[in-house]
């Protein structure tokens, strides 16, 4: 979910930037902008930086993981007896 307080700053952002002929709308259009830009936000399916930041450090972990098991299975590998014989 995106910030109600951003989407907030930006909608009046958008209503301070009417022309002064519009200023009786300002309330008016200042609601119309937040519903709007809340609309579009949600359906953008975004992720917060906090969620960002815990799935970044999952990703980072499962890697050093999968480092490990990458340099267990080639530790593996090497004592393996080699095979002269070649299976058709």
């Amino acid at each position: 979910m995106f910030d109600p307080k951003a989407i907030e700053d930006i909608a009046t952002k958008l209503s301070g930037a009417l022309p002064p002929g519009l200023s009786q709308f300002k309330d008016e259009m200042e609601k119309s902008f937040r519903a709007i830009l809340q609309s579009a936000l949600d359906k953008l399916d975004l992720v917060t930086r906090e969620e960002f930041e815990v799935q970044k450090g999952v990703l980072a972990k499962t890697r050093s993981k999968l480092e490990a098991l990458e340099k267990q299975v080639a530790e593996l590998e090497k004592r393996l007896p080699v095979s002269t014989d070649q299976e058709t």
